[in-house]
């Protein structure tokens, strides 16, 4: 099942998405054009008068990859995963203040230090972090030119860290209520990759473990928690860490050193929930949030595969689902190119100009072409579909 087909009037007004089968007929009658392929988007040939059914636009925010689903009432009728480069982002920066320190190094090696005497503005993000924000606003708003999106539900808190540290701070109700247990088994299953931490096993039941028992003075933090298969949790029982994994000195050292270390992934969620959560306040729209301890519980009291798209379907407030699509549109972050004014050689030293033209043969980076092209040694004709990559370095 393919996700709805969005639907613009002849003055580009959104209206309700339809059916693959519906715009197909729609085309074939002359009576709507293709007016964008990713995703696919109709325009009409005639204006039409009435108010659409309003959309509902689920936000599930992650650190490497989103989930975006559109739902109609009860019925997701698309779906979307963005693929964040945060980290290329980070790599990036950190290759651009490796050259530029070696140059200082050499060239000014006696003037004054100059990276504290900079003030950041209130809500500063870094750079990969304000890119997710970025990112995610400019597909919300394009959602909002090619469907009625009448709401926003975003999953605000990804994991309540000062929560798991000290349950006290809030009241009965919310540990003993109908998410008890998920906040806390959802931050431990993403911190240790799903995976036993004492031997590593992966795709069976996962039991939450103390790595220094209770009975030996363990407390409930998070810190000495970890996540282990059946059989691993009760050969260790109610042993010692230590004479447990004496003869695997390398698991105790990394299991003790990662137990103390937080999620990163989780970090980087948390420090941009808010900032997602303002900007989308700024659209005028209503916006509801939710935690990701209510989006496993509906999950799996809907009985639905762990995928981010279906992630973000489950946010909120849910009774009931119809998914009507299986095919999610893959959305890939590329950046917006480079701001360098010329190429370098892989030492930082300039070689070349660079290119004024943005457009090169009728095409441009980023474009999504079909070509054929040849492979192998017999020179083989395959037919390839993909994007452009930069052409100002060719």
């Amino acid at each position: 099942m393919s996700n709805h087909v969005f639907v613009l009037d002849t003055n580009r007004r959104p209206l309700t998405p339809c059916q693959p089968g519906v715009a197909r007929s729609l085309l074939k009658a002359g009576k709507a054009s293709v007016f964008r392929r990713y995703p696919f988007t109709i325009i009409l040939n005639k204006e039409v008068h009435g108010n659409p059914e309003p959309i509902e636009l689920k936000l599930d925010p992650g650190s490497k990859v989103t989930g975006i689903a559109l739902k109609q009432g009860n019925r997701i009728i698309f779906a979307a995963e963005l693929q964040h480069r945060g980290q290329q982002i980070v790599e990036a920066l950190r290759s651009r203040r490796q050259l530029r320190r070696s140059r200082r190094n050499r060239k000014t090696q006696y003037r004054p230090a100059r990276f504290l005497n900079r003030t950041r503005p209130q809500g500063w993000l870094a750079p990969s972090l304000q890119h997710r924000v970025d990112t995610l606003m400019t597909w919300v708003n394009r959602f909002r030119r090619l469907a009625p999106v009448g709401r926003i539900v975003q999953e605000l808190v990804r994991f309540d860290l000062q929560l798991m540290e000290n349950p006290e701070i809030s009241g009965v109700e919310y540990q003993q209520g109908a998410l008890q247990g998920y906040e806390v088994r959802e931050y431990l299953l993403e911190k240790w990759g799903r995976t036993c931490a004492y031997c590593g096993a992966k795709h069976v039941p996962l039991e939450v473990e103390h790595i220094q028992p209770r009975s030996k003075g363990g407390s409930d933090r998070v810190s000495n928690l970890t996540i282990a298969c059946h059989s691993c949790n009760q050969a260790k029982g109610n042993g010692d860490i230590r004479d447990f994994l004496s003869g695997q000195p390398d698991v105790l050292s990394r299991l003790l050193r990662q137990a103390k270390s937080p999620l990163n992934d989780a970090a980087a969620v948390n420090s941009t929930r808010w900032a997602l959560f303002k900007a989308l306040k700024a659209t005028g729209l209503r916006v509801t949030t939710g935690t990701a301890g209510q989006t496993k519980f509906n999950r799996l009291r809907l009985n639905l595969p762990k995928a981010h798209w279906l992630d973000a379907a489950c946010v909120g407030d849910v009774e009931s689902l119809d998914i009507v699509t299986s095919k999610p549109l893959l959305i890939l972050a590329k950046g917006h190119g480079t701001r360098r004014m010329c190429g370098t050689n892989k030492y930082g030293f300039p070689t070349r100009h660079r290119s004024r033209k943005q457009i090169h043969k009728g095409f441009q980076t980023g474009d999504i072409v079909t070509a054929t092209v040849t492979a192998g040694q017999e020179n083989w004709l395959l037919c390839r579909t993909g994007s452009l990559p930069c052409l100002w370095q060719f």
